[in-house]
């Protein structure tokens, strides 16, 4: 795993009140976040349609422009649960967005603040929560951003995220269904241990946990917050659907990986470990002696 890089105020621009890209989340969205924030999941509303950089020839531009690491794509009628990464569409990445309407597809656009004016949405949107987030979390650590474009009713499976993580509905509209961060009766614990190891995100699937889940449908203009590693999947409504993801790292997330990661090494060894504390614990014990072990070279990582 990668040491956190810290979001330096030389990485932004100054931020100024009066201008419009403090206009994206309003006080009242920033309130609520910052009430919710970092463990509830909710909703919030933002300004962020019609914008040029996320219309469908701007952002098949873009894909034709990411190296293959970067882009990701496959068929959109998948069931809730899948094993392992699904199969392609025979579809180039600017055909599948060109087309989406049509195609079938889901796509996502990785890390796309390689590309600095993307770069520049990103660092604007998170400078508008900043205080919410680092009075809580402390310092925003690896801040990135990913776009998805999805035909209509795809579905993306069930999984989880390493993150803190705000995915803010630009086109079209979805539903996605979360349930409780850190239960392991919707996320085993050796599953979790295993991802911080380099295992897969996605998670098996059971209707029963149904009863335990919390729809947020999403229009254009509302996002939703989700916690680090809360389990969730996506549907999409019947028109195609744009929609940017906005995330950050923090020293507790990258605690709660760690402990995981020691976990790992532990029942290994046949030990049953206890879990990572979810916020505010902060896991620094078992962070620290993974961290060692990893300098030492002693993880396997």
């Amino acid at each position: 795993m990668n040491a956190p890089s810290r979001l330096h105020p030389t990485d932004h621009r100054s931020f100024d009140p009066t201008a419009s890209s403090w206009d994206i989340f309003d006080a009242r969205a920033r309130q609520d976040f910052a009430a919710g924030y970092p463990e509830v999941p909710h909703v919030l509303s933002h300004a962020l349609n019609r914008h040029p950089l996320l219309e469908l020839e701007a952002l098949a531009e873009l894909a034709e422009q990411l190296d293959e690491q970067s882009v990701e794509f496959n068929r959109g009628d998948l069931p809730i649960g899948v094993d392992g990464k699904p199969g392609a569409t025979g579809l180039s990445i600017g055909e599948t967005i060109r087309h989406v309407a049509e195609a079938n597809s889901w796509a996502v656009l990785k890390n796309v603040e390689q590309v600095q004016p993307y770069q520049s949405l990103l660092l604007d949107l998170l400078g508008e929560l900043r205080g919410g987030i680092e009075a809580r979390t402390g310092a925003m650590l690896t801040p990135q951003a990913y776009i998805f474009i999805s035909s209509p009713n795809a579905v993306t499976p069930y999984h989880f995220d390493p993150e803190h993580n705000i995915l803010l509905q630009v086109k079209g509209s979805k539903v996605m269904t979360q349930f409780p961060a850190g239960d392991p009766h919707y996320a085993p614990d050796e599953v979790h241990e295993s991802y911080h190891a380099g295992g897969p995100r996605e998670l098996a699937w059971d209707d029963a946990f149904m009863q335990g889940a919390r729809e947020f449908a999403l229009a254009p203009g509302q996002a939703v917050y989700v916690p680090v590693m809360a389990p969730h999947f996506v549907r999409n409504g019947p028109e195609s659907s744009i929609s940017l993801s906005i995330t950050w790292r923090s020293e507790w997330s990258y605690a709660e990986s760690d402990a995981r990661g020691l976990n790992h090494l532990l029942r290994q060894r046949g030990f049953t470990p206890a879990a990572p504390g979810r916020w505010p614990k902060g896991n620094r014990g078992k962070a620290f002696a993974f961290r060692a072990l990893r300098k030492l070279g002693l993880t396997g990582a």
